[in-house]
């Protein structure tokens, strides 16, 4: 008898058949003796449902109200799930996230978990029943309901599944495993049998909407095993491994190909060059708990004067540039602001970069072939990501997936 810990997205619940379906899923697992935890989202298309309706009453709500009307959506998937298990005579219950006892800080639409209280959970499991929790949410130490941003329900399962000692936590969605990348873009995109966490991680960061970064990183950091399989077909899926080892022995030198359009560029010219500026810009824009992404600092000829480029998510572009202009120019004496919202990001991710040089040289060959222009650059050990115009997107994706071999009908051994 092993424990499951199974998370279904809204595709997975998105109609009443849907989620007869999953509950006949879990079914045949509980039929075949094994403890099942399923954790859910809200059935597709209700979270932007709900922010909608808000929106309608207030363009500006408070963030705990907002995660006090999005939570509601994964509660009525937990709650209809239950009643479908009942209908299969499967003993269930369905819990929201403060009820099994995910206890988050109170940071508001993006809280982080600090606790889970796993005794009753562990009750009713050894009591024959299967636990359905509703994903995406936790309560704060004020007993505050806070949600765990856009794809927070894989991180509840994975959370879940740590905290558990489950032997695996699968992660059903509309795709049947992790792909090279979107085959919604490239259409010889290649599903992987395996992945390391940490190729894993960097594809998430990137733009990869498989796994939200946060259920990777619990994975990583408690070592659970985790599975991405498609709810509508059998299949194996994709493994995620921790370490390089464990994958195939022919270890392709790039693994997969992320990209973003949510992110936009903001440049401060003629800024001074001395010490402490970097920390003055962005000092500010991480007191309003905005990420920053990639910065490009270049120092202008007379040396006296430098220009400052970084990005951050689309969705805080306004905010960002208001306290650009309102704190941190004034702050500096003066500097020009500029802004673009149409960019887009492409990366590179794979295990092989650390042995093999000539990666970032060739990417920028079949850039420049398709005359595609960088516009930045950031690099790690595994990962190379360039800025380019939002509408070669495409092109760059298509180009560099068939450059760098991933086109081929075998990857990993498959």
């Amino acid at each position: 008898m092993a424990l499951y810990v199974q998370k279904f997205g809204g595709t997975s619940v998105g109609s009443v058949e849907r989620i007869k379906a999953v509950a006949e899923k879990v079914k045949r697992f509980r039929d075949e003796g094994h403890q099942v935890v399923v954790v859910v989202s809200a059935m597709s298309g209700e979270t932007n449902r709900l922010i909608d309706l808000a929106s309608q009453i207030n363009d500006e709500p408070t963030p705990r109200e907002m995660d006090m009307l999005v939570s509601t959506g994964e509660q009525v998937t937990s709650s209809l799930l239950a009643m479908a298990l009942h209908k299969l005579d499967v003993a269930a219950t369905s819990y929201t996230g403060g009820q099994v006892g995910i206890q988050t800080d109170s940071a508001y639409t993006r809280a982080r978990i600090q606790r889970i209280e796993t005794d009753d959970i562990q009750a009713d499991l050894d009591d024959g029943q299967v636990v359905v929790v509703a994903g995406f949410q936790g309560v704060d130490d004020e007993g505050n309901i806070t949600t765990l941003g856009r794809g927070g329900s894989d991180t509840t399962g994975v959370a879940l599944a740590a905290a558990l000692k489950a032997d695996e936590c699968q992660i059903y969605t509309d795709v049947d495993g992790v792909y090279t990348t979107d085959p919604r873009v490239c259409s010889k995109a290649q599903r992987l049998s395996s992945i390391t966490v940490e190729e894993m991680l960097e594809l998430a960061s990137l733009g990869s909407k498989v796994l939200q970064i946060r259920a990777v990183e619990f994975a990583g950091k408690y070592n659970v095993p985790l599975r991405v399989l498609s709810s509508f077909e059998d299949g194996p899926g994709t493994l995620i491994v921790a370490e390089e080892e464990e994958a195939s022995m022919e270890e392709p030198l790039i693994s997969g190909i992320a990209f973003t359009s949510s992110e936009a560029k903001l440049t401060l010219l003629n800024t001074p060059d001395v010490p402490g500026v970097a920390s003055k810009i962005l000092g500010p824009i991480a007191d309003a708990n905005i990420e920053i992404d990639m910065i490009v600092q270049n120092v202008a000829p007379a040396g006296d004067y430098t220009d400052f480029t970084f990005t951050v998510a689309k969705s805080d572009f306004k905010q960002t540039r208001s306290i650009l202009q309102d704190q941190v120019i004034p702050a500096l004496g003066g500097g020009e602001l500029r802004g673009d919202e149409n960019i887009a990001k492409v990366s590179l991710v794979g295990v092989g970069m650390r042995s093999h040089a000539g990666v970032a040289s060739k990417m920028f060959r079949v850039l420049a072939d398709e005359n595609i222009n960088i516009r930045m650059v950031s690099t790690s050990e595994i990962k190379i990501s360039v800025v380019i115009d939002e509408k070669q997107m495409e092109l760059a994706v298509r180009a560099l997936h068939s450059a760098f071999g991933l086109d081929k009908d075998s990857i990993q051994g498959e």
